[in-house]
């Protein structure tokens, strides 16, 4: 055991139970044996008052207490820039075991600092050299050019990062709010020199896009979990801690641009169409897009691929995540299997007659549209033109019988006159199309200028004025005869 090592090993002044007003945060647990805590409390922009606990092995206890050394009087700016490596330096070098020491109390003092940051409390003032800006950050390339082009433009820059989901089955790398997307967005914010906070939002997530997600389905809807997701629970509290960081707004790596019409902020197309993020951010209110800031709106993707490795960020060449975060490495199936008991039941497959043509396996296998999977041969393709979850029946039919020049429209959310609306967006990988909206006795409807194929009840339309978003609403289920 080096001296360092052993030094902090039996270091126990700060060991104790969290003062008063201090923020907390742990890693580590039954998996490896190693448990490691520490609080913290801010007081005018500095740490103050650190408190630490652990229980394992040597590496463990001196991690954390180094840690500790290290955060104690600090700025939240310099200890939001503490990684492993700052504590594996402080400790004279690690094997690889006191290595995963010190990503546990790394972990730990991040958890910390992210309870302080969703306190409430205010935690810094105004910048003083130049503008403040706050970055989300994911770990993957358009978040981290998104930094970086921040601060080639001079601003103070502070990276954030989102814990939305941590489950086992779920396929970590591949997603972007996993724990392990929360360490690579701290590396590429500290390689870049930027201090980096996490937020832990799994209960908020769970609750606003997750359980309404498992609801759609149960009850035969195909829920857009992406846009409740960017409109209510990820931006909403990055650009509150903006504020609280004395920031001038949050800076995001969506693809996408904000134009004023002369009554407000709204969104609008990006300048790379292929990946155009307006239909996923639609459901953000205009007073937030004030705040917001995209610097990737007006690049293309090889450009930004290209500036990544021009600057030489260690994410430059990684593939993108999957949009459906908490499905990462499951897949729908699976996962509304475990967590909404939605397994094989057997039900009916019916024509629009009703004539029975087939059995399937549950009504939630299928949305409106699907054709792979039906298990029906006959002369012409069927398709999917509803699913009824009460009975759990399935409605088919040929590519004709999806066509429809009205599509029903629940929820609307204006932010503009409805007479302004002259197109309509109705998946996030198809262009938007020209409409009316009217409204009647069942409510709001959507009248397109020619037959389209149907889409998925549950889905979001969004709603166009020009290029600006104006507006968006949820699907509504056309009646079958």
């Amino acid at each position: 055991m080096s001296e360092a090592l052993h030094h902090y090993a039996t270091d126990r002044s700060r060991v104790g139970e969290p003062l008063a007003g201090a923020h907390s945060g742990a890693a580590g647990g039954a998996a490896c044996g190693d448990l490691v805590g520490v609080s913290l409390r801010l007081e005018a922009g500095r740490l103050a008052g650190l408190r630490t606990s652990a229980r394992g092995c040597a590496a463990a206890r001196a991690a954390i207490a180094a840690t500790a050394e290290l955060a104690d009087g600090a700025t939240l700016a310099e200890a939001a820039l503490i990684g492993a490596g700052s504590i594996e330096a402080e400790l004279g070098g690690l094997t690889a075991v006191g290595r995963h020491a010190a990503d546990l109390a790394c972990d730990a003092l991040h958890r910390a600092l992210g309870a302080a940051a969703l306190s409430g409390e205010s935690l810094l003032g105004p910048g003083g050299h130049g503008e403040r800006v706050l970055v989300a950050t994911s770990g993957g390339v358009d978040s981290a050019v998104a930094l970086h082009l921040e601060r080639a433009g001079g601003a103070e820059a502070f990276a954030v990062t989102l814990e939305l989901w941590s489950d086992p089955a779920n396929d970590g790398e591949h997603s972007c709010c996993s724990p392990e997307a929360v360490r690579l967005a701290r590396s590429v914010a500290h390689g870049m020199g930027v201090p980096h906070l996490t937020l832990d939002l799994r209960e908020r997530f769970r609750r606003g896009v997750v359980e309404p997600f498992l609801a759609g389905y149960a009850a035969g809807t195909t829920p857009n979990p992406c846009v409740t997701c960017n409109g209510r629970v990820r931006l909403e509290p990055m650009i509150d801690l903006a504020a609280r960081l004395g920031a001038a707004g949050l800076a995001t790596g969506h693809y996408a641009r904000v134009a004023d019409d002369g009554q407000g902020p709204l969104l609008a197309a990006a300048a790379d169409p292929a990946k155009d993020q307006g239909y996923m951010l639609a459901g953000l209110a205009p007073d937030l897009l004030g705040r917001l800031r995209f610097p990737l709106g007006g690049l293309r993707k090889p450009e930004v691929r290209r500036i990544a490795a021009e600057a030489g960020i260690s994410v430059a060449s990684r593939p993108e995540s999957q949009d459906l975060c908490f499905l990462a490495g499951e897949g729908k199936a699976g996962f509304l299997r475990r967590h909404a008991g939605l397994g094989e039941r057997s039900g009916e497959i019916v024509d629009r007659r009703g004539r029975r043509l087939g059995r399937h396996g549950g009504h939630h296998n299928f949305t409106v549209g699907q054709r792979r999977g039906i298990g029906l041969g006959g002369p012409k393709p069927l398709y999917v033109l509803a699913t009824d979850a009460a009975a759990n029946r399935v409605v088919v039919g040929p590519a004709a019988e999806l066509e429809d020049d009205l599509v029903p429209l629940r929820d609307p959310v204006l932010h503009r006159r409805a007479e302004a609306v002259d197109a309509i967006r109705l998946r996030y990988r198809a262009a938007a199309m020209p409409c009316r909206l009217q409204a009647g006795p069942e409510g709001w409807t959507a009248a397109l200028s020619r037959p389209e194929r149907r889409a998925a009840p549950g889905q979001t339309a969004v709603l166009y004025a020009g290029e600006l978003v104006v507006g968006h609403a949820v699907i509504g289920a056309p009646a079958v005869d």
